[in-house]
């Protein structure tokens, strides 16, 4: 039966989400595009680096994730001051996170993207684009605390607002940078470092107006921050053999040429625009689950999952028939190379066709997070990983033969590849979800 209110209550938090979450990968969207038209070496060296950004910044994926599921139970439980210190207690371990992080890349910018099968020109644009960019990871941290901190509060619009301006500043000085100022790929990424900064400077100052309407004083809680530190830990294990399958995946896209990765880095920042756009659904899941289960309604969190699994999997087939479909269109807004916009279009049909699965799987993730099953996922996850490894050391040993049937050929088979890593894992979150051992009720 429809439930008006629970229909009204997901739409709430997820419309807004979608659209904040749309935003945040249309940062690297704008990076690939302008990036793009400087020349493929250029576009590859983006792939590798924002693989190593992305990885650096992921890991702390806890720090939005863990603080909206710990936030939101404690509202449902009516523990107001519980409800901001988690806040200002993730934020304050965030920005530490986020300088050792950012200083421990920018070092070793050169090495990480060889790791990653970078070399000569390719090798060049990777690091000075992973040098630049290391310093906006304690802002992207910061961002990721706040903002899980809102969504536990079920306020999903203010990052909605903050992502749509810091975007509009993206995309402005990305191109005023690399062709006005002529900077090249280094423009990009300042351009996206200064975006950063703007962005996390206004999350602070909502959460600090926030903090003090609540009569708190701002004052440092160590023993909260260590306790947040000390629960992010499952979600960092879940979060490291994730960012693994990911890293894996480029080095095989690397090690088919320079063709390949350049479009698998087109195709997987398309990839990772629909994940955060699916991904709305799994925010509501984290806010209406966490809630849910403070409040002990447990009928109403298995309600809650239903409906939101049946809306991202519908979800999914219809974004990715968009994709496939636009491939043609898409493809040349990257890339002037005809053979990198042939395997572009090509790894985009797969890309499509595996968006039901994702929508699926990206639900019932955010749903668990919210219930904080952390232990369980990192568990779960590492088992993923295992499975997906045969699967890479299959493509890897046939990677001379697909490489000389041509580009296109040997990227749609990475991204068959990939498309079975997420068939992996949607069978062991469904497995999950069906027992009871997750619901746990109150304040935990």
């Amino acid at each position: 039966m429809r439930n008006p209110t629970l229909t009204r209550q997901i739409l709430g938090l997820a419309v807004p989400a979608f659209f904040a979450l749309v935003a945040e990968p249309l940062f690297l969207l704008v990076d690939s595009a302008i990036v793009g038209h400087l020349g493929t070496p250029q576009l590859a060296g983006l792939g590798v680096a924002g693989s190593v950004l992305g990885t650096a910044a992921g890991v702390f994926v806890f720090l939005a994730y863990g603080t909206t599921a710990t936030v939101s139970r404690a509202l449902g439980a009516g523990a107001a001051e519980q409800v901001v210190s988690a806040g200002a207690d993730g934020t304050v371990l965030a920005g530490i996170l986020g300088v050792l992080t950012g200083v421990g890349v920018g070092f070793g910018a050169e090495p990480l993207c060889a790791v990653l099968g970078a070399g000569g020109e390719v090798l060049q644009h990777a690091t000075t684009y992973l040098r630049i960019s290391a310093l906006g990871l304690p802002a992207m941290l910061v961002m990721m605390a706040i903002t899980g901190a809102l969504r536990g509060v079920q306020d999903t619009r203010t990052p909605l607002v903050v992502s749509v301006v810091g975007f509009t500043l993206n995309a402005l000085l990305n191109v005023g940078l690399v062709y006005g100022l002529g900077w090249g790929i280094a423009g990009s990424a300042w351009g996206t470092v200064v975006s950063q900064y703007a962005m996390a400077s206004a999350l602070v100052a909502v959460w600090f107006l926030r903090l003090r309407a609540s009569g708190m004083a701002l004052r440092l809680h160590p023993a909260g921050v260590l306790a947040a530190a000390v629960s992010g830990v499952p979600l960092i294990v879940r979060t490291l053999s994730l960012r693994a399958i990911l890293l894996l995946t480029t080095w095989v896209a690397a090690v088919l040429g320079e063709v390949p990765l350049a479009a698998h880095q087109v195709a997987f920042t398309v990839w990772t625009m629909l994940s955060f756009a699916l991904d709305a659904l799994a925010i509501a899941g984290q806010a209406l689950t966490g809630k849910g289960l403070g409040a002990a309604d447990v009928a109403g969190v298995r309600a809650a999952t239903a409906t939101m699994v049946r809306w991202g999997i519908v979800g999914g087939a219809v974004v990715g028939l968009a994709v496939a479909l636009s491939g043609p269109l898409l493809a040349p807004l990257f890339s002037a190379d005809p053979a990198v916009r042939a395997a572009v279009v090509a790894a985009l049909i797969v890309v499509g066709i595996g968006q039901p699965v994702s929508g699926y799987v990206f639900v019932l993730d955010g749903v668990l997070i919210g219930a904080g099953d952390a232990r369980w996922l990192a568990g779960g996850m590492a088992l993923v990983l295992l499975g997906y490894l045969p699967v890479v050391g299959l493509l890897r040993l046939n990677a001379d033969a697909l490489a000389a049937q041509g580009p296109v050929l040997a990227t749609v088979a990475l991204w068959l590849g990939f498309t079975a890593f997420m068939l992996i894992r949607s069978a062991m979150l469904r497995w999950r979800e069906r027992g009871d051992a997750w619901l746990v009720t109150g304040l935990n």
